[in-house]
């Protein structure tokens, strides 16, 4: 318990410290656009990102991953900030925190493993290209002060960690935003800074109780946004504790980690704080920045209330420039650049999804039905392609001459929904025949559709007057095939040929 105690907080202090610093400043103009997006004031994504990072610091499953207001979140919420108003919206962020403890204690989380890599792969890079799609607002129609000070950020960002000596001691991200500052309060160029996002808050937030009507009309008009928020939620946290487990080459706790965001999103609710989840944006630069540990993801929050808080006249100063520096620095860093080299190795079926699963995010800015479109195409390729592992020979019975001529059929293979024509389409019920055996030892049946096409091959056959013995049936297909086959069940057999 204390050597875990120890690992998740303490074991990489001066790191945690630091990229905490680094992402608070990365979080305060991506909190501010998120409450634009979602139509409520800036204090309400600030204060959102303060308490889903500290709770989720204590309550997440994965260590250095950063959870805060989000833009998958924040469009979701336009429509129901439109039509009802702020408190409805606090409504459904509790219980979308609800709903996201119960899918933990449901063990949802486990339905990760039918997320294919390539969906996964498909989901960063389109994660990346957004990163990078969202910083161009800030790079248009704008004086060439802009650009040099981006260059230069990005130059610090990538050379800095060259430097001999304090090269390592310094995140290059946090060097980066210090010097552009500096850079920014000696020349006075006329460039825009966090100030002009939107007013940061200058008070703590406060325990608030949403101030609405407890009765089934409020339910009715939050459900389905709480329903879309907690499906989008945790799929991007569950998505985001991926790519950090990959390039921490750590494991996590992911039902944990829906319990946490429960958790979270409800303290975020009473707080007066709008819905949140994982970030992958913010989790790569506190990864990036030598973030590791609970302890990076407690000081983000932290550092970010103090800052909005109490030293607004010096965070409302930084440079936008600064920050789009940093955010094209986790642009290129998330994007897999490799995907793009293995498109000529992999299989045609795998660049299928990784590239529809980007087209589709990129497309409806929905990490949801970009995942889902990605797993769905993914499913259809497997079963396809196990529904074509299917083999079935035949060869003559030998029997005795006063019994007749007989056959025999081989079945090798998976018989379920996509194989089950193929598997009717292999017999010749046409054949003179007096005996038919199908060998089922080396073949498996999955499902209902497995077992219909068998009743009617089956049936088929002694229709034509020829009796048929299945042997080798392995105890789990005899399982399904015994509940529900009816090809030795006269009376459903007659009621399926319409009593013909």
């Amino acid at each position: 318990m204390m050597r875990s105690i120890k690992q998740d907080w303490f074991s990489n202090i001066r790191g945690d410290v630091l990229s905490g610093i680094v992402v608070a400043l990365a979080l305060i103009p991506e909190a501010i656009a998120f409450s634009i997006i979602a139509g409520v004031d800036p204090k309400i994504g600030l204060y959102a990102s303060f308490s889903m990072a500290v709770i989720i610091a204590f309550a997440g499953g994965r260590p250095g991953m950063i959870s805060a207001a989000t833009g998958a979140m924040a469009l979701l919420m336009v429509t129901l900030v439109k039509e009802h108003g702020l408190q409805y919206l606090l409504a459904a962020t509790l219980l979308t925190g609800v709903l996201q403890i119960i899918a933990g204690y449901l063990r949802l989380a486990d339905l990760m493993r039918f997320v294919s890599r390539s969906v996964v792969t498909g989901f960063v890079n389109a994660l990346a290209i957004l990163i990078f799609m969202a910083q161009l607002p800030e790079l248009t129609n704008v004086t060439w002060h802009v650009y040099a000070m981006t260059a230069a950020g990005l130059g610090i960002i990538y050379l800095f960690p060259y430097v001999p000596r304090i090269g390592k001691l310094l995140p290059s991200p946090l060097v980066c935003i210090l010097v552009l500052t500096g850079v920014y309060l000696a020349t006075g160029m006329d460039i825009r800074t966090v100030g002009d996002m939107g007013e940061l808050p200058d008070t703590l937030p406060m325990f608030l109780w949403p101030d609405v009507p407890l009765n089934l009309e409020t339910l009715g008009i939050i459900f389905p946004y709480a329903v879309m928020l907690t499906v989008v939620g945790l799929l991007e946290s569950m998505m985001t504790a991926t790519i950090v487990d990959d390039l921490t080459d750590t494991s996590s706790d992911k039902n944990r980690e829906c319990k946490g965001q429960g958790l979270a999103n409800i303290g975020t609710g009473l707080l007066g704080g709008m819905a949140g989840c994982a970030m992958i944006g913010q989790s790569v630069i506190n990864i990036k920045s030598g973030g590791r540990g609970r302890l990076s993801t407690l000081l983000a929050g932290v550092f970010l209330l103090l800052m909005v808080v109490f030293l607004s006249d010096w965070v409302s100063r930084i440079p936008m420039a600064a920050l789009v520096a940093v955010m094209i620095m986790v642009s290129i860093g998330t994007f897999s650049w490799s995907s793009l080299r293995d498109l000529k190795k992999h299989p045609m079926s795998t660049n299928v999804v990784m590239i529809a699963t980007v087209a589709v995010v990129v497309w409806t800015h929905n990490l949801a039905i970009g995942v889902f479109v990605g797993v769905l195409i993914a499913a259809l390729n497997f079963a396809n392609k196990v529904g074509n592992f299917l083999y079935i020979a035949s060869d003559e019975l030998e029997q005795q001459e006063e019994l007749g001529k007989g056959r025999r059929y081989r079945v090798v293979g998976q018989v379920f929904f996509a194989s089950s024509q193929r598997f009717s389409a292999a017999f010749d019920f046409k054949e003179s025949v007096e005996k038919v055996v199908i060998d089922l030892s080396r073949a498996h049946f999955w499902d209902i559709t497995a077992v219909q096409a068998l009743d009617m091959v089956v049936i088929k056959f002694r229709r034509e007057g020829t009796d048929v013995e299945l042997i080798g049936l392995n105890e789990a297909s005899a399982t399904i095939v015994d509940r529900y086959a009816i090809h030795d069940n006269p009376a459903a057999v007659e009621k399926l040929m319409g009593g013909h």
